[in-house]
């Protein structure tokens, strides 16, 4: 059985690979290679009410994350049809294609430690769309963002899942994390950027002039500035409400979604149905890639299929009985995590190692956080901020295996040397 589900895995993680090639959408491939998993490890299965209650358990998990990228990315839209994003566009003034790589880069870094890797992704691919009107310098810049957005994610107990998991698992502690991974995240981001900025120059063609539209009042102006400050607010505010409530971060942002709901149908009552048609939730949830969240979905599916038949358990008991060293071991699940994702693969190994012999904040547990978190930019279907990114900009795989999967290869390998080089300086 397992044998079956795991060719069904590689076949479909090939077919998505190389979806330009056989004319098949990625979300279609997805889509049944996680129901076919499935179906091959209930057919096999024993116990089909274990096996329908384990599916009924992931479920659960994998809908809190389509429907906070759903929400997120419906905000941003809204964000998008009042031209919010142009508050922004306008100040940068350059035209510079290096300063932009580095002003998008380190935005990104900083942005992602506050609110997530998913969401600052989604904002700021957004923002580069009403930057960049070339497609090539865009998907360089999405690739940056990818990888910067991950990095930031890193070394912030609610940057990123991972970390948050090893948080509430009492594995890291907040401040710890903070000290001990801003750096090798910053590494992991500067060292990609000083390699690309040697291709990547000259002047950005941009979508448009940024001036005066005809016709804008005053009114219009407020209403971009009023939803673009609602949006930005309550996206920020998403951690903060998970903090308080005990919630997951999926309630912050559907809440989100509600005020901003309540929001733009406040400021548009009084305008015609047709005027008003293209402000509204509604027409913004009509705009978003579904394809996307299809394709999330699949891939959700097929590997929460390898964890609960123990695939993934077995692949960290046998790095850790054949690699031993602990900086080997996260730095293997680091890679394996670019292949697939890394909530099953951190959760198996918090099982694999008690706080008995790794206690709180051990070396294992940071670095480990580290690899997780940005081992998933090496491939674009390694992280949510990476499907997100080629949802949004149609990013091709194999482009982004040669033009940026490199980069963030070589970014993770530099940050992860340099976590292990100041661990050894800290400890002397």
């Amino acid at each position: 059985m397992t044998a079956i589900i795991i060719g069904i895995f590689v076949l479909g993680y090939l077919g998505i690979a190389f979806e330009h090639s056989i004319r098949i959408n990625k979300a279609a491939t997805a889509l049944v290679t996680g129901v076919l998993c499935w179906t091959v490890y209930i057919l096999f299965s024993d116990d089909k009410k274990a096996v329908t209650e384990r599916l009924a358990f992931h479920f659960g998990d994998i809908s809190q994350i389509l429907f906070f990228l759903l929400a997120s990315m419906a905000i941003v839209e809204l964000i998008d049809a009042h031209d919010g994003f142009e508050v922004i566009t306008r100040w940068i003034r350059t035209n510079s294609k290096r300063k932009i790589l580095w002003i998008i880069s380190l935005i990104t870094f900083l942005l992602s430690s506050v609110l997530n890797n998913l969401t600052t992704a989604i904002i700021m691919i957004s923002l580069v769309r009403k930057l960049v009107a070339d497609q090539t310098d865009r998907w360089k810049l999405a690739g940056m963002i990818i990888i910067a957005a991950n990095a930031g994610g890193v070394w912030s107990p609610i940057g990123d899942v991972t970390t948050t998991m090893l948080w509430i698992g009492n594995q890291v502690t907040p401040l710890n994390i903070i000290l001990k991974l801003i750096l090798p995240g910053l590494v992991c981001v500067i060292v990609p950027l000083m390699i690309l900025r040697y291709s990547f120059k000259g002047e950005l063609e941009k979508p448009g002039q940024l001036f005066e539209r005809a016709g804008e009042t005053m009114r219009t102006k407020k209403e971009r500035r009023i939803v673009f400050a609602s949006g930005i607010l309550l996206l920020l505010l998403v951690p903060v409400f998970a903090a308080i409530t005990d919630l997951t971060p999926v309630f912050g942002v559907l809440m989100g979604l509600g005020l901003m709901w309540m929001i733009t149908e406040t400021i548009h009552n009084g305008k015609d149905e047709e005027d008003r048609k293209k402000f509204t939730v509604t027409y913004s949830l009509r705009k978003i890639d579904t394809p996307t969240i299809l394709f999330f979905l699949g891939i959700l599916l097929a590997v929460s299929a390898l964890e609960s038949t123990n695939q993934l358990h077995h692949a960290s008991a046998w790095m850790n009985d054949n690699l031993k060293d602990q900086s080997l071991i996260a730095g293997s699940i680091g890679l394996l995590s670019s292949v697939v994702d890394n909530v099953p693969l951190v959760a198996a190994t918090q099982g694999m190692y008690s706080l008995s012999d790794f206690p709180t904040d051990h070396y294992l547990w940071e670095f480990l956080a580290y690899t997780t978190g940005t081992g998933g930019s090496i491939l674009i279907i390694g992280s949510a901020a990476g499907v997100a990114a080629m949802g949004i900009e149609k990013i091709n795989f194999i482009w982004y295996l040669k033009k940026i999967g490199w980069l963030a290869l070589i970014g993770y390998l530099a940050g992860g040397l340099f976590y292990i080089l100041q661990h050894r300086l800290l400890t002397m």
